[in-house]
């Protein structure tokens, strides 16, 4: 299980997004490495259906990450019973790839308020409790389409972008109070929400896709809890995440003309 030694033993960690996916993924690592876990996320069926599985008991409490009085209600609760956690990592999130023309308006506003205002939420309710401790762990989850304009993900892309503008200034005004911070960026993951994006991707982003590579949530967790156990900020899942992310911020530019190529090859596929 990684060399992690017990830094998550004993720890209150809060996740959003835990029923599914890479926040499920993670429960389970955490679990085995014995945190104490409170998960959050919009049905409660299947966030039981995961505490169901794990070895110790798991508080589980059904909230829209998107309506702040859900979100505050939720922390009432886990403050009142289980105290100030220790690592928050927001989790939730939903995708919808097209066309921007296709796309309808309402999409871009829900991406905006679930992926982008879900994570001001969580944090904006966690911190006074964080700052009085004088320490404590957020982690937010952003996406590859939060470094680089992925085409289809027009609606999607720019919220996991203003995660990462959030975390960058989260970053900085809350390492001086001991609150660390880090911001994930994963690739394409083996998720049931990858599986409905891919029911409506456009074909070139489907392409885009298929030259890509495809992880696995239990590997995306163990590279976050390996990142968040050596206090690192950004962390990137899987080679051709770092080699995008280094593209697209050290080479500036130079990351625009080689997503044009891909695309050129997209479509030749597709008209093969």
């Amino acid at each position: 299980m990684g060399n992690y030694g017990n830094i998550y033993r004993g720890k209150l960690v809060l996740i959003t997004g835990g029923s599914s996916g890479i926040g499920r993924a993670l429960a389970l690592k955490l679990d085995e490495l014995g945190a104490r876990l409170v998960l959050i996320a919009r049905r409660q069926e299947p966030l039981e259906r995961t505490a169901s599985i794990l070895q110790s008991p798991c508080r589980v409490i059904s909230a829209d990450v998107s309506d702040i009085k859900q979100v505050e209600e939720a922390f009432s609760k886990i403050t009142e019973t289980e105290g100030i956690p220790d690592i928050v990592i927001n989790s939730a999130g939903v995708a919808h790839p097209g066309y921007v023309q296709e796309i309808p308006l309402p999409v871009f506003h829900e991406m905006m308020e679930v992926n982008y205002f879900g994570t001001v939420h969580v944090v904006k309710a966690v911190l006074p409790g964080m700052i009085s401790k004088g320490m404590g762990h957020i982690v937010n989850i952003s996406s590859v389409a939060g470094f680089i304009g992925v085409f289809g993900y027009s609606a999607y892309g720019p919220s996991k972008f203003a995660v990462r503008g959030f975390s960058d200034a989260l970053r900085a005004e809350l390492k001086p109070l001991g609150i660390r911070v880090s911001v994930v960026f994963p690739p394409d993951t083996d998720t049931p929400q990858l599986a409905y994006e891919n029911m409506i991707k456009p074909p070139e982003t489907k392409a885009l896709a298929g030259n890509a590579g495809l992880m696995k949530p239990e590997e995306v967790a163990e590279v976050i809890l390996k990142g968040v156990a050596r206090g690192k900020y950004i962390i990137l899942p899987g080679w051709e995440t770092k080699f995008l992310f280094n593209v697209s911020n050290f080479l500036g530019g130079a990351i625009y003309p080689v997503m044009d190529l891909l695309i050129r090859r997209a479509r030749r596929q597709m008209k093969k």
